[in-house]
């Protein structure tokens, strides 16, 4: 993790009250922006992958942003180098903060921070500025303008500057559990009082390094599973400020928790939403909406790669819904899978699957009622978000 935050023991402001999301936006396979997400979401339409192969030379079709260009979205300026990752972090949070061409209010930027998950980074930069100084007749003769997007933090902090933000900023890299543990860093970064308001998401880029890397560690069954790229962002603030600034508070952050276990991944994940759900203070019947993950995990022992040992017939690509079945058992709580509708986004998966929530609960209202979002990883670590909807 790579942070930027206020001097050790001094805060921005007095600790805030409970974090709502007000605001947020994506970009994903479906489109640019909330709308098109929530409406191909709400539709149950599944992306068709497709890859320009006069573009593109990975070794499968993928599903990506439509129609993404970052001087088309950005403009020419300060865009030159700007890598495809910091591309769509800085895209996305535009159609977060001036969806209309005008700027929602928010606090002073100093109070305004900035957390974002993320696999590790730009691939595609990394291995193309380390191509260059082992190819190149010295290994300092790379363009030193591109440096900065093989560093981990480069989207958060080209997105703070280009917006002005100067709070906290900080990026995390946790694969598919990044986006719920951005948004624990970020809810507890704003309630400690480092800042009043937050914007927080993940993102992940599509390039042939990252597609290549992929189809080399996955097994088979994997594959089947097109790759997705996609970035999701949230505004988290009080409910006051929110109100106050014209926004209408959309869900409260009750509880996220992560768990692990040496005897699989169901046990820890029944613990974890179990858990999740009795901190939150909140009943199973409440639940109105769950968003399961719906990776595959190999089972404990066997190789994430998916050599050698089989996968079992319990096997964990139904963990999620069997736990989450057993625990909300009698209620009519409404599943939202999105990764068979637009692939595998990995780092932006938990972020683009609270996102599918958000527009689930717009589209079909349940105020008061709660929801669930859970995520699971190959080395078998869990987590469950629980949010009460407005």
């Amino acid at each position: 993790m790579t942070t930027t935050a206020p001097e050790t023991g001094t805060r921005a402001t007095a600790p805030g009250a409970t974090t709502v999301i007000s605001e947020w936006s994506v970009l994903s396979p479906y489109g640019i922006g909330a709308e098109p997400f929530a409406e191909g979401v709400s539709a149950r339409r599944p992306v068709v992958p497709r890859l320009n192969r006069d573009v593109w030379q990975g070794p499968d079709d993928a599903c990506l942003v439509p129609g993404f260009d970052i001087v088309g979205l950005l403009g020419s300026r300060g865009t030159r180098t700007m890598d495809r990752l910091t591309g769509l972090t800085v895209a996305t949070l535009g159609t977060l903060l001036e969806p209309d061409g005008s700027r929602r209010r928010l606090d002073e930027p100093e109070h305004v921070g900035l957390v974002l998950g993320t696999g590790s980074g730009s691939v595609q930069s990394t291995m193309d500025f380390t191509r260059d100084a082992l190819t190149g007749a010295k290994p300092f003769y790379v363009d030193p303008a591109l440096f900065p997007n093989t560093v981990m933090n480069r989207a958060a902090g080209q997105s703070a500057i280009w917006y002005g933000l100067k709070g906290p900023n900080a990026t995390l890299a946790g694969g598919p559990l990044t986006g719920l543990q951005a948004l624990r860093y970020a809810t507890r970064l704003r309630e400690r009082g480092y800042s009043r308001t937050v914007l927080c998401g993940a993102v992940e880029e599509y390039s042939e390094q990252r597609a290549w890397l992929a189809w080399h560690t996955r097994g088979e069954e994997r594959r089947r599973t097109p790759l997705a790229e996609a970035c999701a962002m949230f505004l988290l603030e009080d409910a006051d400020t929110a109100r106050d600034a014209g926004r209408t508070p959309r869900a409260d952050i009750l509880a996220v928790r992560f768990a692990a276990g040496p005897q699989g991944t169901r046990p820890a994940l029944e613990r974890c939403v179990r858990g999740a759900l009795e901190a939150a203070g909140t009943a199973p019947h409440e639940v109105a909406f769950a968003a399961p993950s719906g990776r595959t995990t190999p089972p404990p022992g066997a190789c994430p790669m998916g050599f050698g040992q089989q996968a079992r017939a319990d096997d964990v690509e139904t963990v999620e819904t069997t736990v989450l079945g057993d625990v909300l058992d009698g209620t009519d709580a409404e599943f939202v899978g999105v990764r068979e509708l637009l692939g595998d986004a990995s780092a932006a998966s938990a972020g683009v699957q609270l996102a599918a929530v958000l527009a689930a609960a717009a589209h079909r209202p349940r105020p008061g009622a709660a929801a669930v979002v859970t995520s699971v990883d190959d080395d078998g670590l869990v987590a469950c978000l629980v949010l009460r909807l407005r």
